[in-house]
C-alpha cells in the first residue's frame, strides 16, 4: 500500500507565480470563453462608448479570473492511498485496486475527480467523481485491472482534478506514489506422475549425505538442547572449547533445472497464444509442480543466466525457501525476452557442472548445430526431457513438420525424452506422456521421480 498527500499551496513568491501561471492554464473552454467574451465586450464598450457594456464585459472577464484565484489559493489537504491485491497475479486474472482518499484539512473540498494512471495493457484509465468531502472525511473507490500479457506494470501516480463552482478552471495535482503490478505467466496444473531418473533426492531415489565418513573426517556441529549425549565427540570438544557433536545423515533435496530457450531465431510470432509464451507457461508450470514435489529448482536460460542463484550451483537452498524462490523465478519469467544470440552454448556451459538431477528443456527451433549441442547436455544430467517447438506450426496451425520429428529423433538417440509440441497443445498431456516413455525405458535409467 503507497500514500502521498497534495500539498495545501504554494511557497515562495516564485513557486507561487508558477502555480498562479498553472492555474490560468487550467481554464476550462466555459472559463476561456467567458474571459474571451469579456474582453470582446469591453473592446466593443470603448469603441462604442457604452458604459453599460463595459460593465457587463469587466464582470464577465473577471469571473474566471476570480474562480482561477480562489481554486489557486485553496488551503486544504488531501492525503490517498492504494491498495493492490494482489501484487503478483498470473495472466489473465484480476487484481483489484483499492483507493483511499482523505481530506487531512479543516475545511471541506469541492467536486475532485480522481483518476488513476493505468497502462493501456490493463485497460482505460478508471476515473471517479467525488463529491464534497467534509473536513477529516473519507471516501473509497476501487477497481480492477486484468491483462492477458505478462509483465511489470506501473499503476498511478494518482491525479487529482479540483474544480470551482461554475466549472471556470480546474487545476490538476498529482501524488507521488505508484505501485507495480506484476503480471507472471500462466501456470498450469500437471499430474503427479514419476518420471525416472532422479538421481537423489525426496522419494525412491533419496541419497542421504553422511556426515561421518571416518575418525577424521568429521564435521562436527555446537551442542543444542535436545541433542542425544552419546553423540557427543569428545576430541572436537577437547579442541575447540565446547560441548560438539557428530552431524546426523542429512538427506538431500533432489535438484531440477528448467532450462527455458529463448533465442529470437528460434520463434516465430508473438502474443498470447505464440510458442515463446507457450514455452514460458511451460517453465513456470514445471518451476511450480517441482518445487511442490519437494525439488531443488532453478532456472537457467540460453544466455547463461541462473535463477534464484543461491545455495549450491545456483539452486534454491531449502525447503524452506522455496515460496521465495519460486516468487523469484517466476517474477523473472514475468519480464523475460528474446535473446539476440543464436547459441544454446552458454546454457551448456552452466549445465556443466551438473552431473546429476533432472534436467526439464524447452527449445525452440533447433539446427544440426544446436542440435547436437543439446543433445551432449543429456550427458551431464540424472534424466532429461525436452519439449521442442515447432514455432512455424504454431504460427500456421499446421502439423509438426518433418524437420522438427528429424531433430526429436536425434535428441532420443542422445538419452532424452523429446517430444514434439504440437500448436494449442496441454502441457499436462505432454506431461503424461514423458512419464510413460520414461516408464518404457526405465531400465537404462536408475532411481525414480515424481
Amino acid at each position: 500500500m503507497t500514500t502521498a498527500a497534495v500539498p495545501d499551496g504554494q511557497r515562495g513568491d516564485e513557486d507561487d507565480r508558477g502555480g498562479l501561471r498553472t492555474a490560468l492554464g487550467g481554464l476550462t473552454t466555459r472559463g476561456r470563453s467567458f474571459l474571451a467574451a469579456g474582453v470582446a465586450a469591453a473592446a466593443c464598450a470603448y469603441v462604442l462608448g457604452q458604459a453599460d457594456l463595459l460593465r457587463v464585459g469587466l464582470l464577465l472577464a473577471t469571473l474566471p479570473l476570480i474562480c482561477v484565484l480562489v481554486l489557486h489559493r485553496t488551503r486544504y489537504r488531501v492525503a490517498a492511498s492504494r491498495r493492490l491485491t494482489p501484487q503478483r497475479v498470473e495472466a489473465g486474472s484480476e487484481a483489484r485496486v483499492q483507493l483511499r482518499m482523505e481530506n487531512v484539512s479543516k475545511l471541506p473540498t469541492g467536486l475532485l475527480m480522481l483518476q488513476d494512471h493505468v497502462p493501456y495493457m490493463l485497460g482505460p484509465r478508471p476515473r471517479f467523481v467525488l463529491d464534497r468531502v467534509e473536513a477529516g472525511g473519507r471516501r473509497e473507490v476501487s477497481y480492477r485491472v486484468r491483462s492477458d500479457l505478462r509483465g511489470r506494470f506501473p499503476l498511478g501516480p494518482l491525479q487529482l482534478r479540483l474544480n470551482d463552482p461554475f466549472g471556470m478552471c480546474e487545476l490538476t495535482r498529482s501524488f507521488s506514489a505508484y505501485d507495480t503490478l506484476t503480471v507472471v505467466p500462466r501456470t498450469e496444473a500437471l499430474p503427479a506422475v514419476k518420471l525416472f531418473g532422479e538421481a537423489s533426492g525426496h522419494g525412491d531415489g533419496q541419497q542421504r549425505s553422511l556426515a561421518l565418513a571416518g575418525d577424521d573426517d568429521i564435521i562436527p556441529r555446537a551442542y543444542r538442547h535436545g541433542d542425544d549425549l552419546r553423540r557427543v565427540h569428545w576430541r572436537s570438544t577437547a579442541r575447540y572449547g565446547e560441548l560438539m557433536v557428530r552431524r546426523e545423515e542429512q538427506p538431500q533435496r533432489a535438484r531440477c533445472t528448467v532450462l527455458l530457450d529463448t533465442r529470437r531465431v528460434a520463434y516465430q510470432g508473438s502474443g498470447p497464444d505464440s510458442a515463446f509464451e507457450w514455452a514460458v507457461s511451460g517453465a513456470a508450470s514445471s518451476l511450480i509442480h517441482m518445487l511442490e514435489r519437494g525439488y531443488a529448482v532453478r532456472l537457467v536460460t540460453d544466455t547463461g543466466s541462473a535463477v534464484p542463484g543461491e545455495g549450491a550451483e545456483g539452486f534454491a537452498g531449502s525447503a524452506q525457501d522455496s515460496a521465495e524462490s519460486a516468487g523469484l523465478m517466476l517474477d523473472t519469467l514475468a519480464v523475460v525476452d528474446h535473446s539476440e544470440g543464436g547459441s544454446l552454448s552458454r546454457a551448456s556451459d552452466v549445465l556443466r557442472g551438473g552431473g546429476e538431477g533432472l534436467l526439464i528443456a524447452f527449445i525452440g527451433d533447433l539446427d544440426e548445430e544446436q542440435t547436437a549441442l543439446t543433445a551432449r547436455m543429456r550427458g551431464r544430467a540424472g534424466a532429461a526431457v525436452a519439449f521442442v517447438l515447432d514455432s512455424g506450426s504454431w504460427l500456421t496451425g499446421g502439423s509438426v513438420a518433418g524437420s522438427v520429428e528429424k531433430r526429436v529423433r536425434q535428441l532420443r538417440e542422445a538419452g532424452w525424452t523429446a517430444l514434439a509440441v504440437p500448436p494449442g497443445a496441454r502441457l499436462a498431456d505432454l506431461w503424461q506422456q514423458a512419464a510413460g516413455a520414461r516408464a518404457e525405458s526405465a531400465a537404462d535409467t536408475y532411481g525414480g521421480w515424481s
